[in-house]
């Protein structure tokens, strides 16, 4: 696999732990969008079937699944390029989610870890976004598990104006300026945000993983054990497994190894919920 990235971004996404890739995918920017609205119209425009309301987040998971084109953006070598880059040739996908973003998403890690094993997460976002209507903000540096800056953001985001008396727009933070076309990749321990958008911001991420060594797969079947929530028997959509080249399987074999929890594990969570969870 050709390299992508260059030592210096690289690096930048150890220090930082993102980085913005303007224009990596604009010339199917309308493919993209397009496979992304006919997945929603075919699960009823909303969450769980039901019409999006502009209240609150609306949620499939997983989501590129569901779309032939979409499950191919795994093949696609920029994308593959790029985890490939930041995980090793052997990554495993570690699913995915489309939403409806309705207005502002608080401060958050998508699960601080405090190990060297790295997830990452690329956000495809299908509207022109800025500071001001809802685009990603991330705390450079923040992701970096047992340093003290890290670990003190963790410890008091949830709790801004009480600690340091602002909003949560008023955090010092990196605003992500972006378009269709435009991707953005960090680290699943950076701490992100979003101030001020519309009720039908439309967004979708793919989450991958470093592989896990033999004596770790309790660790990966824990991830996979999460998914439940979502109401999924399989790590994958049957359209992500049906489809998939030789290459593509390289990054789906461990997670349909360790998934065979996941269905009595989602049973449970339809007994306890009135909806999967909304992310």
């Amino acid at each position: 696999m050709a390299r992508l990235l260059t030592p210096a971004q690289e690096h930048f996404f150890e220090t930082f732990g993102y980085l913005a890739l303007p224009g990596l995918l604009a010339d199917v920017k309308d493919e993209i969008t397009d496979a992304f609205e006919a997945v929603w119209s075919d699960r009823g425009g909303g969450h769980h079937g039901e019409p999006h309301d502009e209240s609150r987040r609306s949620c499939i998971v997983p989501f590129i699944d569901q779309h032939p084109w979409l499950c191919a953006l795994l093949d696609d070598e920029r994308i593959n390029g790029l985890l490939c880059d930041l995980l090793g040739d052997d990554y495993n996908y570690a699913s995915s989610d489309g939403n409806y973003y309705a207005g502002d998403t608080q401060w958050h890690s998508d699960g601080f870890k405090k190990t060297s094993h790295r997830y990452v997460k690329i956000a495809f976002y299908l509207d022109e976004l800025d500071a001001d209507t809802g685009c990603l903000r991330v705390i450079p540096g923040s992701h970096v598990a047992q340093d003290t800056y890290a670990e003190t953001l963790q410890e008091h985001v949830k709790d801004i104006d009480g600690r340091w008396g602002i909003e949560g727009g008023q955090l010092p933070a990196q605003a992500l300026v972006t378009k269709p076309g435009d991707i953005a990749v960090f680290n699943h321990n950076l701490k992100h945000a979003a101030f001020g958008g519309s009720g039908r911001r439309r967004m979708f991420t793919i989450n991958c993983t470093q592989r896990f060594a033999e004596e770790d797969l309790q660790t990966w079947r824990d991830y996979i054990s999460g998914i439940a929530r979502f109401w999924s028997d399989r790590m994958y959509g049957e359209t992500m497994m049906a489809t998939a080249t030789p290459g593509r399987m390289v990054h789906l074999e461990q997670g349909m190894a360790n998934d065979g929890h996941l269905a009595a594990l989602s049973a449970k969570a339809r007994e306890e919920m009135s909806e999967p969870s909304r992310g």
